[in-house]
């Protein structure tokens, strides 16, 4: 079975980064954009000791793991949303789009890459997005989950007008430790944090997308929920469709069909963990078309190469739907 990866990432610098920027940012000091004051271990480095900074590393990745391409996401850039310098992060995503481009998509075919958006100046990142995806090959644009922001929001509108125009998916992500807001912050340790930021965020980001009618508003938008398995999305698509019921009409007048309508209309993807109970029900529930598979290499907490044997060997799919799973579902996302 074809494998390609929906999630893969890039462990890239600093100083990978703000090479390609102009001056005079460029000669800011070079520290990682978030320093956070927890004091949480976030990659148990002692004991996970797996980076991806180049191209060469990927590609011998995808040998390692059998697969045909990674779309990569970054590491780094996952905190971006905290950045309150509204021109630095502009810049900082400019230039780590630009990277991608100059040290990874030009390298291979088989390396693909998403645009890292400022969410900060919504206008600023429409534009970038248009900049990404001509002039630099990107299949797509992630769109941070935390942060004081929600999706849903009018001032994001510029950004699904753009990704609906150029016909590419947005992904929503989280920094898997969230710096504020959600409660997520309340944690004491990281394990607690990184247990609940994921689905918390993109659960908070989906019920905003949804309410607000982004997607009735903009039909053709494909969006993806990436790193928070899909066993929480029948749920909360019930509990989205219960509130629906009862206060609808009142508080989400925009929305013409239920918010699992929407969900399931083939335009929503979740990446699933290899492992999880509930995949066979989110395939039922959410659409076997829908679900792709996604790595996560290289960060602590991935399982690959396994996670691919571990879908290729569970007994609760058929065939056929391995095979979306593993590759299809992930063409169609991105339109490789």
């Amino acid at each position: 079975m074809t494998v390609i990866d929906a999630d893969g990432h890039v462990t890239e610098s600093a100083e990978q980064v703000v090479k390609y920027m102009d001056a005079p940012f460029r000669h800011r000091q070079l520290v990682f954009p978030i320093v956070p004051a927890d004091g949480w271990d976030r990659r148990l480095i002692t004991k996970f000791h797996d980076t991806a900074a180049t191209a060469d590393a990927w590609l011998r990745a995808l040998d390692k793991g059998g697969m045909e391409q990674a779309v990569l996401f970054p590491t780094l850039g996952l905190f971006m949303s905290f950045i309150k310098d509204r021109t630095w992060a502009v810049q900082f995503c400019r230039a780590y789009n630009t990277l991608m481009h100059e040290e990874f998509i030009t390298a291979s075919p088989r390396l693909r890459a998403v645009a890292l958006l400022p969410i900060q100046d919504p206008e600023a990142a429409a534009e970038e997005l248009g900049r990404a995806v001509r002039e630099l090959g990107h299949v797509g644009a992630m769109l941070a989950a935390d942060g004081s922001h929600v999706l849903g929001d009018e001032c994001f509108t510029p950004i699904y007008e753009e990704a609906q125009r150029l016909d590419v998916m947005l992904a929503v992500h989280a920094s898997g430790s969230h710096l504020g807001g959600g409660g997520v912050d309340f944690f004491p340790r990281f394990i607690q944090a990184h247990t609940c930021s994921h689905p918390f965020g993109q659960m908070r980001q989906l019920t905003s997308i949804v309410f607000e009618g982004i997607l009735e508003r903009f039909p053709d938008l494909r969006l993806a929920f990436l790193e928070a398995g899909a066993g929480w999305a029948p749920y909360w698509m019930e509990r989205m469709d219960d509130e629906y019921d009862k206060r609808g009409e009142v508080e989400a007048p925009a929305l013409k069909q239920k918010p699992s309508d929407y969900v399931r209309s083939g335009k929503i993807y979740f990446s699933c963990e290899a492992d999880e109970w509930l995949l066979p029900q989110a395939l039922k529930w959410v659409g076997e078309n829908q679900i792709v598979y996604a790595s996560d290499f290289p960060h602590w907490d991935h399982s690959f190469p396994g996670s691919i044997d571990e879908i290729r060997n569970r007994g609760d799919l058929t065939d056929a739907q391995k095979r979306k799973v593993l590759a299809d579902n992930c063409r169609r996302l991105y339109k490789l």
